[in-house]
């Protein structure tokens, strides 16, 4: 059966929007979930479920997995992926982030943004009447979070008392995993750098949901310590983009901080390793590690395209539940 695309979508809305983890809620989280585990089993009532539509996509920042999986999962659903540099686009030429968004909304059903500045995917939505995704800012990656979340339950089950530690940067990578922990429910303990701590704000606020939730985020500055007893470690890039000219500090302030072979055997026996990817190996991790029984890294990457795929479908029908494909 074929998807009805949203003809009148609200402008402004932001309903269908999803530019954090935290902005899908506890129930709107737990749906897509499902509806991933679904589409992962049996795509092919997905397949062509959005035939006519069009995805814009606008990468100011480089990208493998975000490019190749939402172009991917939008040929899978039928749907024409058009990517978008720059260069290509009159914003190089002066014209507002509003008025992009209002041009581009005449003409696709949806739209993802990998970009720098978190307001700049906000403005977006607020001026655009089709759904925005945000596909990477400097301070959240939800995309990235919901495929983590996935592995996670695949690997264990359940996400009710599991133990996550992610050593490295308190970047958006960060940001999404701690939101992730509080709207699902499970145990977080970050460890950074002094001067790398994520924003205590998204802390503070997903601390306060997890007393619904049951989940729980420790910060500190102790790799060891947060490994200890973790039925996963997560590890990723010491120096992300917009952050080069800094490599060489952070080289030094994330010493320590490497997931070798030693820190795994502070885990619980049976802990896996997850990464984001690109993977900087010798830096955050080993070679032993990645490439190790312990590694769930690329079930990880595969991941993005099923989510991405429950992700545009759902945006763009407003189909939390799949009722549509029958």
């Amino acid at each position: 059966m074929t998807a009805v695309l949203n003809p009148t979508p609200v402008a402004g809305s932001g309903s269908r929007d999803v530019l954090t983890l935290a902005g899908l809620g506890p129930e709107g989280l737990r749906a897509l979930l499902d509806l991933t585990t679904r589409l992962k089993a049996d795509p092919e009532p997905f397949r062509g479920a959005l035939a006519g539509g069009r995805v814009a996509m606008i990468f100011d920042k480089p990208s493998t997995r975000t490019r190749v999986s939402f172009e991917s999962a939008a040929w899978l659903l039928g749907a024409l992926p058009i990517v978008l540099r720059p260069d290509e686009l009159q914003l190089g030429r002066g014209e507002t982030i509003a008025d992009t968004a209002r041009a581009l909304s005449l003409y696709v059903d949806a739209l993802t943004v990998r970009t720098y500045a978190q307001a700049t995917v906000e403005e977006l939505a607020d001026a655009a009447s089709i759904p925005v995704i945000n596909a990477l800012t400097n301070e959240h990656h939800p995309c990235q979070a919901l495929a983590d979340v996935v592995t996670l339950e695949e690997e264990f089950g359940t996400l009710k008392g599991v133990r996550v530690a992610f050593v490295g940067d308190g970047d958006n990578v960060c940001h999404s995993l701690i939101q992730a922990a509080s709207l699902v429910g499970f145990e977080l303990q970050v460890a950074t750098p002094r001067g790398y701590e994520p924003m205590e704000e998204i802390v503070w606020t997903a601390q306060v949901l997890c007393r619904e939730t049951g989940g729980s985020i420790t910060v500190s500055h102790e790799p060891a310590r947060a490994v200890h007893g973790a039925d996963a470690v997560y590890a990723d890039t010491w120096t992300s983009m917009g952050h080069e000219a800094e490599q060489v500090a952070r080289r030094t302030a994330f010493r320590g901080f490497r997931v070798d072979q030693k820190l795994m055997d502070r885990a619980a026996p049976s802990a896996v390793f997850l990464h984001c990817l690109p993977a900087h190996r010798g830096e955050e991790v080993t070679d032993e590690v990645i490439d190790g029984p312990a590694s769930r890294v690329w079930p990880q990457a595969a991941n993005r395209l099923h989510t991405e795929t429950a992700l545009l479908y759902s945006a763009i029908t407003g189909d939390v539940n799949g009722v549509l494909l029958g």
